[in-house]
């Protein structure tokens, strides 16, 4: 009976951790590109097997379909009937550097089910729309001057909630600038001795919420890291999920509108401070006796992504970079047409980015070059591993190839074409095992 009852719990845990994919959908679509990388070259015709099953089982649905320049409208329509589960469908090519995106729905039982696949074309030659303004890096320099001139000062709480036997956890509160502070969780070793850790800052993904999950990754601290996960917003993460919501509300939500606030003013623009704090923030760590003097990372996805790479090209003292899908990468795209753009996709904001008579709004297409991280990829001179899949609508992969292909450091890019906006909790202790391999 006891080792019926432990297979029993064995096979419930099991259950709970392996759960199928996608989770917990009574409907499976399987693609399968003809290229197993997803890439072809430019001219190249791709075709996709398409699969759809309901419960396991394979339906011979009619599927609709469109085919559309990545995140861009559609410019080709059709449909097809599943046989045994089972359809082909030709995508076609591309003459441009670039991806295609198939986008797939059918109605089965009365059920809507809807999926996409992307595949590129001459990916690597990708180039940014991007320009590097001349006095770009006068002026980060500058900025940065002038947030120093506020001395480092902080409080630290212990967070007893978030800490194990093996990690310490405080709440920090940063002054980063005159007017501006940040908080965030920083985590280190119990009983750290001084000049012994290594650091590594985490910045956020987009949006004004709390840090919901201060010990995701403790792995970080169990392994000789202090770590400084922190938000943007001078917001303190213990307020209420109602309390962020409030805020975010009056920001503006929907697209994260603090992104467009006062980008028609270099100076005014709310993502200077932001930029500047994490420069600020490795300041911090960097005042710890803790730190060796010497290991700084920085890493993150998304947003964080973004001031990951922003970050490693502002501060010297950062030797290892890891960026999920950067978000705020060749924003300005679509303001030619046919072009993709990237997250916060402003052209989407009447009057934004393009003028309501459909013309470029050139102040502030101007302005965000400053701001755009492929100007900080061209020059970020510390190591960096980049990830992305294709499948990600928030910060396509047309961008991110266009990140990957400014880079000029040392580089490493891992690939998982199936990603949408997400990356897997073994990917991010990968990320930090990649760091510990380069500081051998």
């Amino acid at each position: 009976m006891r080792r019926i009852m432990t297979c029993l719990m064995l096979f419930v845990a099991m259950a709970i951790n392996a759960e199928n994919y996608p989770y917990r959908a009574d409907f499976l679509w399987v693609t399968n590109p003809d290229h197993k990388d997803w890439l072809y070259k430019t001219g190249e015709k791709a075709n996709v097997e398409v699969q759809l099953y309901k419960y396991g089982v394979a339906q011979d649905a009619e599927v609709s379909y469109e085919i559309a320049p990545d995140m861009l409208d559609a410019t080709q329509k059709g449909s097809v009937r599943l046989k045994n589960g089972k359809a082909t469908i030709a995508v076609g090519t591309r003459k441009t550097p670039g991806f295609l995106d198939l986008r797939l729905t059918a109605t089965v039982d009365g059920m809507k089910t809807a999926h996409h696949v992307k595949v590129g074309y001459g990916a690597t030659d990708i180039k940014p729309f991007t320009q590097m303004p001349k006095d770009f890096e006068e002026f980060w320099k500058q900025t940065i001057e002038e947030a120093r001139k506020t001395p480092v000062t902080y409080t630290r709480i212990l967070a007893p909630e978030y800490c194990t036997d093996k990690v310490d956890c405080w709440l920090v509160k940063l002054k980063v600038d005159k007017e501006h502070a940040i908080y965030g969780y920083l985590t280190m070793p119990k009983d750290a001795e001084k000049g012994k850790l290594s650091a590594c800052l985490c910045p956020p993904g987009a949006g004004i919420k709390t840090i919901k999950e201060p010990l995701r990754h403790k792995y970080y601290a169990e392994n000789g890291f202090i770590r400084f996960e922190v938000e943007i917003h001078g917001l303190n993460p213990t307020m209420t999920d109602a309390e962020f919501k409030e805020i975010s509300n009056a920001f503006g939500a929907k697209d994260n509108g603090y992104l467009n606030n006062c980008l028609e003013n270099r100076e005014r623009y709310y993502m200077r401070h932001v930029y500047a704090a994490m420069v600020r923030c490795n300041d911090f760590l960097c005042s710890l006796p803790e730190w060796d003097g010497k290991h700084l990372a920085v890493q993150g996805g998304s947003q964080g992504g973004a001031l990951a790479l922003i970050t490693a090209a502002l501060d010297s003292r950062v030797n290892l970079c890891v960026a999920n899908h950067p978000a705020l990468t060749d924003m300005a795209a679509y303001s030619e047409k046919g072009r993709t753009g990237g997250y916060p996709h402003m052209h989407r904001t009447p009057g934004l980015l393009m003028n309501l008579d459909g013309t470029p709004n050139k102040p502030v297409i101007d302005n965000l070059r400053y701001y755009d991280v492929i100007n900080f990829c061209r020059i970020v001179k510390c190591p960096v591993r980049l990830t992305f899949g294709y499948n990600d609508s928030t910060c396509p992969p047309t961008t991110s190839y266009a990140a990957w292909n400014t880079l000029t450091c040392p580089k490493e890019l891992f690939l998982t074409p199936i990603n949408e906006h997400w990356t897997s909790e073994t990917m991010e202790r990968q990320h930090m095992e990649w760091i510990m391999a380069k500081w051998k």
